[in-house]
């Protein structure tokens, strides 16, 4: 049952997100909305819901297979993109620091220090 209520909390976000950006005829997709508003869902309840950590764990074991689809058509669409080179890795790039600097703070700020791998057979010698 714990894996049903995760899967429904991830589709009521999903379609907020999707309700979202078509209310706001926003440029982004409905799914990157909704696990924006998840997060801030989540981030003002103080704390991520099992049922969502539950069924997020296999769906993260799979991301690789989740991107393909899209990583494969940009092939097909190359060419209309060929000038714009420096946008596209500067986004890139900017992208990819963003990211990762906004992982960091997120699990610096829902992570306890003693979760953090590592941490503590680093300190056990130190004691």
């Amino acid at each position: 049952m714990s894996v049903l209520r995760g899967f429904l909390w991830l589709l009521v976000f999903l379609l907020l997100g999707q309700a979202v950006m078509a209310l706001f005829r926003l440029p982004m997709p409905s799914g990157v909305i909704g696990m924006l508003l998840l997060t801030l869902f989540f981030g003002y309840r103080g704390g991520m819901n099992p049922d969502v950590v539950h069924i997020s764990q296999p769906l993260i074991a799979m991301l690789a297979l989740l991107i393909m689809p899209g990583v494969v058509e940009i092939f097909f669409v190359a060419g209309q993109f060929a000038d714009q080179w420096v946008a596209i890795l500067t986004a890139l790039i900017a992208g990819t620091l963003l990211s990762v600097l906004s992982s960091l703070l997120l699990m610096r700020r829902y992570l306890p220090a003693s979760d953090a791998p590592g941490l503590a057979a680093g300190n056990a010698g130190h004691e």
